[in-house]
Parts: structure tokens; C-alpha cells; sequence
């Protein structure tokens, strides 16, 4: 099952186990027990701490349960836990094992003072980028928490389980068998999900916090080179998010980033992440901005009062909202997200095998999506707005080589339609004819682009007829001392390698404007 390179690398990381760890397999006569078999055996060989027992009573099979011995099985995997989860994995075996993990004390308090009862169930799929982020944060849970128990289940291996479930997106999270979340979440995200009053005594100091010199808004990579660069100058810096990385998370191959050959996504952010928390940065992850009061004249403080209630001042703001994925705008879309309607083919790809799905866009995105699909479901149908595909030749051509695609030009997808509980189709207008055709399919993929996150600056300061946040040749706004930068400005081409230059520039001209500021304003704005 795991290659010599991943038996080394787990050998060395099954050193730090501080005790035994027991393995309890629940299996069957299928071909993948038995693969699951040979995994759980290449472990055992990997460390003499991990044993292994084959009695397991798990009405889903494959699956195994990860505990101390002794102790009660609170994190489960029903199926097996390779790509993306296998870091997953590894991390539930330290864990169980007594290796710290890598999470703030006040987190891991919080977590162990959650009272009640919680039984989870995590659908994910090998392929999806997101759903580790959310395996890793429940399990770990499950681990200092006693009152709490994590199942997560290959929604791919367990099709019967889905189709009854209607799962038709991963992650989906159920809690006591009840829907509690889908999408990306983080360790935080879930707590302050369950800790009802977290919210709260984080706005609380929040609001008590001083005067910032430069406060950026937004964790994606202009945001973070923002922080960065202006905390290299020595000044106060801080950063709000509403989630660090941004839509980069949800990018699964990045092949464009300068000196960086291959990665992907939630790899990238980590580094991101990483360096910004190298330097003597203020970060305040999950704070949704809902409004920008600009200073009326160089000196003034700006505020930006986020959705907690609390707010921030500074001398100088950076605006890097980032964008996020543009929608049709249909009739049908919004009530059959997640129940057909998808945006991301990486994650929710596979659990529409052997099914009939439409992608909608016909750029670099929409065509590397129905390559991918391609492998997996039975039919692809790719719906193109414009009279020709936009994607680059090289992926036009091998477009052209699947057999199981249908590329429709020229047309307007104008409703999806479904019975109420998931997608059954889509209708679309020939644009030359304005002839109305239907499309049965069970599944949508929607990539047309990005729409920036700006509503909130609405009136505080210029944006662009499409929303965008206007800036100068050195990310300047329209308003003294708030700069931009990013996929939410005017400045062309959104690219990652292209933010972070963005970011790295509004913070040298947000320096550059504190130490232009007239000595009699500074000390102003300092008391």
C-alpha cells in the first residue's frame, strides 16, 4: 500500500508517539478491506507502539478506529485515509499517541471546556483539498474531549450512504446525525460554531486593542505580504480576516508562482501563514469586516468596524479583501447549492461518479475542470457563454481528445432545475437562435470568474462599475491613508504572484505616507 519513501516518513513520525496506540479494524471480504488490511499492516510495521486488532464491530466496513489502549474509540475512519487524508491520519496517530499538538494552549482549553455531548460525521473525498482542514481540527477534538467522537467517511467508497444522506458536496459535517456544516472550516471556525459565547469575548478585546500604524484587512497572499512587509519597518501592524488564505485555499494546483514549480493551495497559505506569524504581526483570524469610516484628511485615524461590533483604528488601512467565486445568477442556483450545484470539481468531483454533470465557463478554469470530471463521471457537458472556448490551446486540445465531453458555444444557461432535493438538469438559450434547449444532469459546476468582496466599502471610498477598489500606480485609494491591493482592486490580471507584489507595495507606500505625515499630525494621531 505505501511506497518506500512513505514508510521512512511515517517510521520517523511515529517516533514521537509517547504511548502505544491501538488500531481496532472492522472488515469485510471486499478488495478494499483488503487494502485497508495492508495500510494498517505498514503502519504496525512502522512503530512497535501501534497494535493492531481485527475484532471491530463498525456496521461501515472498511473502516478502523484509532484510540489509546484502554481508552474509549473516539476517532474513526471509515474507509481509507490516503491522498489528502493521510496526513490526516498521521496526525490522529500522534495525537492518540501523547504527541502535543501543534495548537495555541487557549485553544486546546477551550476545547476541553466544551460541555455535551458530540458525535460527528465528516463526508469527504480523497481529492479535496478542503476537507483534511476539517478532519484534522475534529479529530483533534476528539482527542483532548472525551464528550466528543469523529467519524470520517470516503464519500466515494460509501455511495449508498451518500445517495441516502443526499451528501452532494464534501466536507459535509453532520453532528448527532443532524447537518452542522459543509465547506472549509477551521479548528476555530468549528469552536466558535459550538462556543457560542466566544464571539463575544473576542469582539471585547478586540475593541480594547490600541492604535494600529498599518492594519490590513484580508489573509490571502496580498494581505499577508502586506503584513509582512510593513511589519519589517518595525511598525504596528495588525491583520483581520474573515478566514487567512482566502479563496487561495480553494485553489488546488498552482503552477505559476515564481521559483515554486507545484503546489497547491492550503500549502501555500501555510507558508503564508508561517511567515507572517514569523514577524510581530497582529493577527486576528475570523473577523469579518462590515464597514470602513476613512479618515477625511491626511493624519486622521481610519476605523474599520468589523461584524462583532468591535473596532479598529489605524493610522494607515490596507484593503485586501480578496474575491470570491462568481455565481450564474439563475433561477434554481442559490436553492440547489450543495445539492448539485457545486464550485469546486476537485472536492465534490468525485461524488458524482459514473453521473452526468455540466460545467459552466469556458476559461483556463472551466476547461482544466471538465478535464478532470471527465475521468470521473459519465458525461461532461461544458456550456460556454462567448462563441469560443477562452481556455489556453494546450488545454482546448486536450478538451478536444476526451470522448465523453460536449462543448456548447454561444450559450446562456438561464435556470436549474431539480425535484426539490438535488439538480436534475439545466436550461440554457442558444444566443443566435434564442432557441431553448434542456440538459438532463445531476450535477453543475460553476467557474466564470471571480466577483471582489467590496460591498462593504460601498460609499466610503471609489470602486470601479464591477466593484473593484480603484487604486493609483502605488495602491493609493480614494481616501487618505487607506490603500488596496489584490483581486479586489482595478489592477489587471488576478493573479497570486500578482496580489502579493500588490500587497508588498501598498505596504511601502502606506510607510512612505506615515513618514510624509506632518510632525504636528503624527503626534496627533498618536494621542
Amino acid at each position: 500500500m505505501l511506497d518506500q519513501g512513505l514508510k521512512s516518513q511515517l517510521k520517523t513520525y511515529l517516533e514521537n508517539l509517547r504511548h502505544p496506540v491501538e488500531l481496532i479494524a472492522s472488515l469485510d471480504a471486499s478488495a478494499k478491506s483488503a487494502e485497508l488490511k495492508v495500510l494498517l499492516d505498514d503502519i504496525v510495521e512502522a512503530s512497535e507502539k501501534v497494535l493492531l486488532r481485527l475484532d471491530g464491530q463498525d456496521a461501515r466496513k472498511p473502516s478502523f478506529a484509532v484510540r489509546a489502549p484502554g481508552a474509549d474509540a473516539r476517532v474513526t475512519f471509515a474507509g481509507l485515509p490516503m491522498g489528502h487524508e493521510f496526513t490526516s491520519l498521521v496526525l490522529a496517530l500522534l495525537q492518540a499517541g501523547g504527541h502535543p499538538p501543534r495548537v495555541e494552549p487557549e485553544v486546546i482549553e477551550q476545547i476541553k471546556a466544551l460541555e455535551g455531548d458530540y458525535s460527528f460525521e465528516t463526508y469527504f473525498s480523497l481529492s479535496c483539498q478542503n476537507c483534511p482542514d476539517v478532519v484534522q481540527a475534529l479529530n483533534l477534538m476528539s482527542v483532548l474531549n472525551p464528550a466528543i467522537r469523529h467519524v470520517a467517511i470516503d464519500g466515494a467508497l460509501f455511495q449508498d450512504e451518500v445517495e441516502a444522506r443526499k451528501i452532494m458536496a464534501v466536507p459535509t459535517v453532520l453532528l448527532n446525525g443532524q447537518p452542522f456544516a459543509q465547506g472549509r472550516m477551521s479548528l476555530e471556525q468549528i469552536l466558535a460554531k459550538l462556543d457560542t459565547g466566544a464571539a463575544a469575548r473576542d469582539a471585547a478585546k478586540i475593541a480594547a486593542k490600541g492604535t494600529f500604524d498599518v492594519l490590513v484587512v484580508g489573509g490571502g497572499p496580498a494581505g499577508a505580504a502586506a503584513a509582512v512587509y510593513a511589519a519589517r519597518k518595525g511598525i504596528v501592524t495588525g491583520l483581520a480576516a474573515e478566514r487567512f488564505g482566502g479563496q487561495v485555499l480553494d485553489t488546488m494546483a498552482i503552477e505559476n508562482f515564481i521559483s515554486v514549480p507545484h503546489t497547491e493551495g492550503p500549502k501555500l497559505v501555510s507558508g503564508l501563514e508561517q511567515h507572517v506569524k514569523a514577524y510581530d504581526v497582529d493577527v486576528m483570524n475570523l473577523q469579518k469586516a462590515a464597514r470602513l469610516v476613512p479618515a477625511k484628511t491626511a493624519g486622521e485615524l481610519s476605523e474599520i468596524v468589523l461584524e462583532s461590533g468591535a473596532t479598529l483604528r489605524a493610522k494607515t488601512v490596507i484593503l485586501a479583501p480578496g474575491a470570491r467565486w462568481r455565481q450564474m445568477g439563475v433561477p434554481g442556483e442559490e436553492q440547489y447549492r450543495n445539492q448539485g450545484v457545486a464550485y469546486c470539481p476537485h472536492c465534490d468531483g468525485p461524488l458524482y461518479k459514473g453521473k452526468r454533470v455540466a460545467v459552466i465557463g469556458g476559461g483556463n478554469s472551466g476547461v482544466e475542470a471538465a478535464i478532470d470530471l471527465a475521468g470521473i463521471v459519465a458525461h461532461v457537458t461544458l456550456i460556454e457563454y462567448d462563441s469560443q472556448l477562452r481556455a489556453d490551446a494546450v488545454l482546448q486540445r486536450k478538451l478536444a481528445s476526451l470522448p465523453n465531453v460536449t462543448v456548447i458555444t454561444s450559450a446562456l444557461t438561464t435556470q436549474v432545475l431539480g425535484d426539490s432535493e438535488k439538480v436534475t438538469g439545466l436550461t440554457y438559450r442558444d444566443r443566435p437562435t434564442e432557441a431553448a434547449h434542456t440538459v438532463e444532469l445531476e450535477g453543475i459546476f460553476v467557474q466564470i470568474g471571480l466577483v471582489p468582496n467590496t460591498e462593504w466599502l460601498q460609499g466610503a471610498l471609489a470602486l470601479s462599475p464591477r466593484g473593484e477598489i480603484e487604486v493609483d500606480a502605488h495602491g493609493a485609494t480614494s481616501a487618505p491613508g487607506v490603500f488596496a491591493a489584490g483581486d479586489a482592486t482595478t489592477t489587471p490580471f488576478k493573479q497570486i504572484v500578482i496580489a502579493a507584489g500588490d500587497g508588498a507595495k501598498a505596504a511601502l507606500s502606506a510607510f512612505d505616507y506615515l513618514i510624509h505625515l506632518p510632525t504636528e499630525a503624527t503626534q496627533a494621531v498618536a494621542a
